[in-house]
């Protein structure tokens, strides 16, 4: 009986300790409309607490998540584009072979809401578009490197478009909204939920650059189970309607 009480006595004194579990997530845009419906349940299911921080996938300036992270910001998770996570796995900040793709996402147009919707369905409507507009705003992460790298070179417009380039898609949204700009191209998901905004409707397919958000365990966690275990939830079936409500497609991999 006294064995049976010590063991009692010690599972009740290091429960709390387990009930506790803290991880540290660094999230892109893209993936962050889905993630915050998502995140309570994993939170209740789960016992583990989930501090959220922010970034953008790629770029330049502090607030990159690669910059963020080279800085010692702590960190278990990280979502972001499947090209800014490429670039931290090269720059082995990555647990191997802990990466996951979750979702994919075309790029849309936004305006102001209240303004009427555009015609975006074909290339030339788009590049009249764009050509009208005072000014264009866009993210400065992967879709807006991407644009100004490509596809806007490609449509023989790089030069004629005022573009204004933002540091996050929130930037880009808020400047339409505000009224600052005519119009911004960016990811869907970041569309959707923005305030001040309308979805006017996803780029012709024919000059569609669909995004991939991926998620893995940063090298130094010091909780591995526990970050392997938010992304099975977030690639699990459970996920996949608050993933397709926020505008992406889901990718999932597990049930």
């Amino acid at each position: 009986m006294r064995a049976l009480s010590f063991v009692i006595l010690t599972t009740a004194l290091f429960w709390p300790v387990a009930a506790s579990a803290q991880l540290n997530v660094l999230i892109s845009g893209g993936f962050s409309g889905a993630y915050e419906k998502l995140l309570p349940e994993f939170e209740r299911t789960s016992g583990i607490k989930v501090t959220t921080g922010s970034g953008a996938s790629q770029g330049t300036g502090p607030q990159t998540i690669a910059a963020q992270l080279a800085r010692g910001v702590p960190a278990n998770v990280v979502i972001l584009s499947r090209e800014g996570l490429s670039e931290l796995i090269a720059a082995k900040r990555i647990v191997a072979g802990t990466d996951v793709d979750l979702a994919r996402v075309p790029l849309g147009v936004a305006v102001r809401a209240g303004t009427p919707k555009p015609d975006v369905r074909t290339v030339e409507a788009f590049k009249q578009l764009l050509l009208k507009a005072k000014t264009v705003a866009i993210p400065g992460s992967t879709s807006g490197i991407w644009l100004t790298t490509d596809l806007f070179p490609r449509l023989g417009i790089a030069d004629k478009i005022n573009i204004k380039v933002t540091p996050r898609g929130t930037g880009a949204t808020g400047m339409v909204a505000a009224g600052d700009a005519d119009l911004a191209v960016m990811p869907v998901s970041e569309i959707v939920h923005a305030r001040g905004v309308t979805f006017a409707g996803s780029i012709a397919p024919e000059i569609q650059f669909v995004q991939t958000f991926s998620a893995a365990v940063v090298a130094g966690s010091r909780d591995i189970e526990g970050s392997k275990r938010l992304i099975e939830f977030l690639a699990s079936v459970r996920a996949s309607e608050a993933i397709t409500n926020s505008g992406m497609e889901p990718l999932v991999i597990s049930r």
